[in-house]
């Protein structure tokens, strides 16, 4: 028996409207981390935004540390969007063990994000992430930005992390 040859698949019509973040984007300075409960820190993120013809986008988030370069947090999932309209889902497994789905609304090339649903392991460390925001905008000089808001148990939603990615594939 032989395994079929993948070819680069065509992009589906249902996620056309996000091709913007196709690729691989690679933070172009340390992005900034803080909130109320941890020490503020700096790291670089390495995303990637991938498809197989299906009306779904895949994607991979790997954050570092900016100066030891240690792994610090992981994110993978889907994107979605609902055909015909511009609503959009983000189905996220974090390496925390936390899981989410956000969803939001595509305006131009600006994605806005909250949690829908959150669930995470039993053993989760406290204080429990209770919602999530998030805005992703391709600038005009062609920089991704991410913005990232969060709540928890004992502190209402605020930014969390900020950073931009320059486009490397």
């Amino acid at each position: 028996m032989s395994c079929p040859v993948m070819h680069s698949a065509e992009m589906n019509p249902a996620i056309l409207p996000l091709d913007w973040l196709m690729g691989t984007w690679q933070s172009d300075e340390p992005g900034e981390g803080c909130f109320p409960t941890i020490k503020p820190f700096r790291y670089s993120e390495m995303l990637n935004f991938s498809h197989v013809g299906q009306p779904v986008i895949n994607f991979m988030f790997n954050a570092f540390h900016a100066d030891s370069k240690k792994p610090l947090h992981r994110e993978c999932g889907f994107i979605r969007m609902q055909p015909g309209t511009n609503k959009v889902a983000f189905i996220v497994a974090q390496n925390s063990g936390l899981v989410d789905i956000e969803e939001g609304e595509l305006t131009g090339q600006q994605l806005n994000l909250r949690s829908h649903s959150v669930a995470r392991i039993s053993f989760a460390k406290e204080p429990h992430v209770q919602e999530i925001s998030r805005v992703f905008q391709l600038k005009s000089d062609g920089r991704l930005e991410q913005r990232v808001s969060m709540a928890t148990d004992n502190q209402p939603l605020m930014e969390h992390l900020r950073i931009t990615y320059a486009r490397v594939s």
